[in-house]
């Protein structure tokens, strides 16, 4: 059975640039065949995706997050946790988990930083839509 639905998960914390990548990944994938998630945070993801994953609904699960340095905690140990388990979700269900997480090294929520890191989100969610598709066509293709 092929699945034309996608599920995308998206963290709260920076939703304003965070929701971005929703709208590149709809751009190439209808909205109506999406389901959105949200979570509190970016740790959350793993659960979530590798849940939404073994559902058995979804061609593949998006998950989008922005890990920044809040100067209380590592956030390169956050960030090495949520892909290591998107990832571990993906290959434990079979199911296509795709990474819109993103750590930059200097972000500073100032008007600039917002601006680029909003348009970035857009064009990462493009990728993750067209990763999701192209991993959907080869695998049928090896099915055929």
């Amino acid at each position: 059975m092929t699945h034309t639905r996608y599920a995308f998960i998206k963290a709260n914390w920076h939703a304003d640039i965070v929701d971005r990548a929703l709208e590149g990944f709809c751009e190439l994938i209808p909205a109506s065949q999406v389901d959105v998630f949200d979570v509190p945070g970016a740790f959350e993801l793993p659960l979530v995706a590798r849940d939404l994953a073994a559902s058995g609904r979804y061609a593949a699960v998006a998950a989008a997050a922005l890990v920044v340095d809040g100067g209380i905690y590592r956030h390169d140990f956050v960030a090495q946790a949520v892909v290591d388990g998107l990832m571990r979700a993906g290959l434990d269900t079979g199911v296509p988990v795709l990474s819109v997480s993103l750590t930059p090294h200097h972000f500073q929520p100032t008007d600039h930083h917002t601006a680029i890191y909003r348009e970035h989100f857009v064009e990462k969610g493009r990728e993750a839509a067209k990763a999701a598709l192209m991993i959907g066509k080869t695998r049928a293709a090896l099915a055929a």
